[in-house]
């Protein structure tokens, strides 16, 4: 269990050095939020979510999710894997729960599979069981100040098992 932790604070510095060095200007007073947000700052529009193994993998993962502040209401999910099967897919899913009904305990079990728009990406690991994909999720339709309990997995994209899950994390539509 330590050696998981290690890992994902690893894998979040490596990530995020690895990010802020191919910036050409870095995000000014960038807010993130984490699991248990209590930041007063303000409402969270980013995440960095951690991913964890189910039990059966010995994977971990992140997901840097970002709503930049445009009209379209895009958000990115720069998603991550390590340690899974090699030369495999795996699909990123997620659930919310009812907007506004934000109380840090993910409910939903109605998960929507992921990727560029409303088309499912697959996430392809290399030969070490590691990779990474650029997905994107349109939220125009959503109204700005909207909060919702959020949660997220990794699937098998061939047996549809459950390989990685998130807790719980709160965000706002910017």
């Amino acid at each position: 269990m330590k050696k998981q932790i290690v890992y994902a604070i690893l894998l979040e510095l490596s990530f995020s050095l690895f990010n802020l060095s191919c910036l050409k200007d870095p995000p000014v007073n960038e807010h993130v939020c984490t699991l248990n947000h209590t930041d007063p700052s303000g409402p969270c529009y980013n995440l960095d979510v951690i991913l964890k193994s189910n039990g059966k993998e010995k994977g971990i993962g992140l997901i840097k999710f970002r709503q930049d502040p445009d009209t379209a209401r895009i958000i990115s999910l720069q998603t991550f894997v390590q340690n899974l099967i090699p030369n495999h897919e795996y699909l990123l899913q997620r659930a919310a729960d009812p907007a506004n009904v934000v109380d840090g305990d993910c409910t939903s079990t109605t998960w929507l599979t992921l990727g560029k728009g409303l088309t499912p990406q697959s996430i392809l690991t290399d030969s070490h069981g590691n990779g990474n994909e650029a997905l994107w999720r349109d939220i125009t339709a959503v109204a700005r100040g909207t909060s919702f309990d959020i949660h997220f997995q990794i699937i098998d994209a061939t047996s549809m098992e459950v390989v990685l899950t998130s807790d719980c994390y709160q965000y706002t539509v910017r």
